[in-house]
């Protein structure tokens, strides 16, 4: 593991402190006054999703978490039980939290191979691509003229997520959707 200095620990670096995997939400190196600079940070604990906040002051250091990934096949989701196989071994079945994958589960069908993320033995969560390709399952009809909300409607996906997206889009059209915003990003020409 290598070790951060306070302003080496930046968004998106995955951290350990006090014993736990926090990834930087975000962070603002300043210096109030005469006095020595320190890096304000909001951290996200990767297993439970609570936000804290914490200031690494110029001395401080911390270690870069050490965060292992194996592909993983999603099968299917029922009465809050969210399955996956082993990507080689389809008799390797396991089930994870809610809390760990809800978010994720809008962007991703059955039979998507994603990444899932571990600390030493603890799952984090997973890691999908920046952007899928997505079905689009309902599109209301673009009315001429209706443009009073910036000429956008809002479909629904066939993983049940809605999206705002221009009135150009129809249903059975192939949308990019770009995972880490949640939002539309184009319409492919593939059907």
């Amino acid at each position: 593991m290598a070790t951060l200095t306070y302003n080496e620990i930046r968004e998106r670096k995955c951290i350990v402190f006090n014993g736990e995997p926090y990834e930087v939400v975000s962070s603002h190196v300043f210096r109030k006054q005469q006095r020595k600079p320190v890096n304000a940070t909001k951290l996200r604990h990767l297993v439970t999703g609570k936000v804290i906040e914490n200031s690494f002051a110029a001395s401080d250091k911390a270690e870069e978490a050490d965060l292992g990934s194996r592909s993983v096949i999603y099968i299917y989701s029922n009465k809050g039980e969210h399955w996956f196989h082993e990507k080689d071994d389809k008799s390797k079945r396991f089930t994870l939290e809610s809390g760990l994958v809800a978010d994720k589960l809008n962007f991703i069908k059955p039979g998507d191979k994603v990444d899932l993320l571990t600390f030493g033995e603890r799952v984090t969560g997973l890691r999908l691509p920046i952007k899928v390709e997505l079905k689009v399952k309902e599109a209301a009809p673009a009315i001429k003229g209706n443009t009073a909300q910036g000429g956008s409607k809002k479909v629904v996906l066939e993983t049940g997520y809605e999206v705002q997206v221009p009135m150009f889009v129809n249903e059975n059209d192939i949308l990019l959707i770009n995972t880490e915003t949640g939002e539309y990003v184009e319409r492919t020409n593939k059907k």
